[in-house]
């Protein structure tokens, strides 16, 4: 049990590290191309810290562990929603660009409507992760598309997300490169680590690999997440916390989900995940409402997102 609880640590600490690395080189080289942060919010940033789900994913799925594996993705969006953009609505309003709510909030609402029908015949197979796939690589080249045609402002240097390391010269394009990819190896040395803790303390609490997905993984996989979105609030970076949490949301089922079930396919009945899946179409919905009021997310719909993330956990852990 101590192993186990140790091998969970481990497994946290080198996915935040791996995260925060890739992140940090990811958006050095998107910033030499000229990015919007928005885009950046969406893409680099999503990409980078949603990759300790990619990495904890996979290794649960190709394990035999496919409710880890989809409890990992369903719990991981509800408390991006929940958890990181009203904890980051508290700290800071963020404002919400006219085009994200029309463009990219649309997208997740499909997505996650999509993954109850997937999950009809029991398993999401190759051939559905595939077209979950080209929809992540979609979207993808379809944002940096659209960021050349957004508003002139956001792509001022001021609004570009201010790196941690202040006044020091710039690192070099192979450095940034260098980071990223030390980043990559430690999320997935990370993933494998922190799936077996998860695992091994599931077995030894006689508790569901559900309810471990849906809870531990699912928070601990978020904390890269919860990082870049609370900083980039606190920094006045509205547009790189917003963009982070729906990017990352829906890379959660586009690229995660479907990257995951073309390796191996996912199993798993719909009866089995109905309630959970509702938490989170809930949650997606209430975000998108409150997206679209006024164009910006208050301290009390902060609050609201926040307490609701809180009552699903009480229900996941009042159903074990």
């Amino acid at each position: 049990m101590l192993l186990d609880i140790g091998l969970l640590v481990l497994g946290a600490v080198c996915l935040y590290y791996g995260a925060e690395w890739l992140v940090d080189g990811a958006a050095g080289l998107a910033r030499r191309l000229g990015v919007t942060p928005l885009a950046i919010g969406l893409t680099v940033v999503s990409y980078g810290t949603s990759a300790p789900e990619l990495a904890v994913s996979l290794v649960a799925a190709t394990q035999g562990q496919s409710a880890i594996a989809l409890g990992n993705v369903i719990g991981s969006n509800v408390a991006n929603i929940g958890f990181i953009l009203g904890l980051s609505a508290l700290l800071q309003p963020p404002k919400v660009d006219r085009l994200l709510f029309k463009r990219e909030v649309p997208l997740l609402l499909v997505a996650t409507f999509a993954i109850g029908p997937a999950l009809l015949d029991g398993a999401i197979s190759r051939l559905e992760g595939l077209a979950f796939t080209l929809g992540a690589l979609g979207f993808t080249w379809a944002t940096f598309r659209w960021a050349k045609h957004r508003q002139p402002e956001q792509g001022r240097a001021s609004d570009r997300p201010s790196s941690e390391h202040g006044d020091k010269p710039p690192r070099s394009v192979g450095a940034l490169w260098g980071l990223l990819l030390v980043g990559i190896v430690v999320l997935l040395a990370g993933g494998q680590t922190f799936v077996k803790g998860a695992v091994g303390i599931a077995q030894a609490l006689g508790v569901s690999e559900r309810i471990v997905g849906l809870t531990v993984v699912a928070f601990g996989t978020s904390l890269p997440e919860l990082a870049a979105s609370a900083m980039a609030a606190y920094r006045g970076h509205s547009d790189l916390a917003v963009g982070n949490v729906v990017g990352s949301n829906l890379f959660n089922i586009l690229l995660i989900l479907g990257l995951t079930s073309t390796v191996t396919p996912i199993t798993g009945s719909l009866a089995s995940v109905r309630s959970d899946l509702i938490w989170m179409t809930a949650m997606t919905v209430i975000m998108a409402i409150s997206m679209s009021r006024e164009r910006h997310i208050t301290r009390w719909e902060g609050g609201g997102l926040l307490l609701g993330y809180l009552a699903f956990i009480g229900t996941v852990i009042a159903s074990s």
